[in-house]
């Protein structure tokens, strides 16, 4: 959440960096900047009460009798007064409060100009891409080798769910050790988090109250979480940290309903409504946050290239950014059988948009003020799109599958995914 002072003190400044991020996202400032009028003139005339008060205080001294008591019934109705604006500018300050938490963040000031996915700017490439004659996508692979069942995964729950089968079952298991170690490797805290929260969680990391139609609400108010990043981040909801950095990470599954992608990567594992992911969450002083930044990018893409699997990375300009981020960069990874790069990784920095929300703070030294951290998270990788990557870059031509050396010892020395045999 933007700071409320900064806002109606900067609206104009607000709105031009907003309008960068385009879809009218400038227009969420439209109530705030007429409660922020009220604001102002309910403040200026408190102060101006308050200033009567004081001088009909001092008059009070040299009056008497009647005078005296009619100068006491003008300050009774000044206080009067006084506490009626107070009430309602504590009013119009939480409807600007909660007005703010619909405005997406700030765009950070490194953070290129586009309109959307076509204007963001690839940064670096690692590795090449494999020379395969024929590529196929990672369903017809996997169903061919009798690890992939999407029909009876529809008949259990629905589109959009699967049975991963045999030894893919085993390498998505192995997929997870392999990235936690890599975290572990970086300095990263392992984690093991709920993976139903409440409402305050949600608002703490930006999911709520815009985003509800994409999560699972169980009948109990919980929520089945869509990332590691929201409890993760909330562990240190409502604190005050005295050492920084803090770098987590963290293992969970992930549900999400999708809510608006009708017809968009729906096909095979790219877009589940439930998935696997480690993240790679930071707490950081807020002048250390982009240099943090760049530092977790470099986190995720260790384990990308210990696999050998050919990727890139992407800034993201402002019309493309995340409701919460101020600045992202996307990994991509090459998909022969889409022959496309294909997001595995999103790596963001939130400044203290979600500190804001969650109350997080960190003192700098003893007796010295206290001050929001800026929070960051990464996945470190998501689970499922390295299967897909793992099946299209290891593809060979009798329909086996070649797996990433660095992989084998999770699966006892396992070489290459064949057909499942049946018991």
């Amino acid at each position: 959440m933007l700071d409320l002072k900064w806002v109606v003190a900067n609206l104009e400044e607000a709105k031009e960096r907003l309008s960068a991020r385009g879809g009218g996202a400038a227009q969420a400032l439209a109530p705030i900047e007429q409660l922020a009028q009220e604001r102002r003139q309910l403040i200026q005339e408190s102060e101006s009460r308050r200033a009567e008060q004081k001088k009909a205080s001092e008059q009070m001294r040299s009056l008497k009798g009647e005078e005296q008591a009619k100068l006491r019934a003008h300050l009774k109705s000044l206080s009067d007064e006084v506490k009626e604006k107070e009430a309602r500018l504590k009013e119009v300050e939480e409807r600007i409060e909660a007005a703010l938490l619909g405005v997406p963040n700030l765009p950070h000031s490194s953070v290129p100009k586009g309109a959307g996915p076509e204007q963001n700017q690839v940064v670096r490439e690692w590795g090449s891409k494999p020379r395969i004659a024929q590529p196929r996508e990672h369903t017809e692979i996997g169903e061919k080798l009798g690890l992939l069942d999407f029909e009876r995964a529809a008949k259990v729950s629905g589109a959009r769910f699967v049975f991963y089968r045999g030894a893919l079952a085993r390498l998505e298991l192995a997929l997870v050790q392999f990235f936690l170690d890599s975290a572990r490797e970086r300095g990263y805290l392992d984690l093991l988090p709920p993976y139903l929260v409440n409402a305050d969680s949600m608002r703490g990391t930006g999911q709520l109250p815009k985003f509800e139609e994409d999560l699972f609400k169980t009948t109990a108010g919980h929520y089945l979480i869509p990332t590691a990043e929201v409890p993760v981040t909330n562990y240190h909801r409502d604190e005050i940290l005295e050492h920084l950095p803090i770098k987590y990470c963290a293992f969970s599954p992930c549900f999400r309903s999708e809510a608006g992608s009708y017809g968009k990567d729906t096909k095979g594992l790219i877009r589940q409504h439930q998935f696997h992911k480690v993240e790679l969450v930071r707490f950081e002083k807020p002048e250390d946050a982009q240099a943090a930044l760049e530092q977790l990018v470099l986190d995720a893409q260790a384990p990308l290239q210990k696999l050998g699997l050919h990727h890139r990375v992407t800034v993201l300009c402002t019309g493309d950014l995340g409701f919460s981020a101020e600045k992202t960069y996307d990994l991509e990874v090459w998909l022969p059988g889409q022959g496309a790069f294909r997001e595995i990784s999103s790596c963001s920095t939130f400044g203290d948009f979600q500190a804001r929300r969650a109350q997080i703070r960190h003192r700098p030294a003893p007796g010295e003020k206290l001050r929001l951290v800026a929070t960051l998270n990464g996945s470190g990788l998501a689970v499922g799109r390295t299967v897909v990557a793992i099946l299209e870059n290891g593809q060979q031509a009798d329909g086996s599958v070649v797996l990433p050396e660095a992989i084998r010892p999770y699966l006892g020395g396992l070489e290459r995914l064949e057909p499942v045999r049946e018991l």
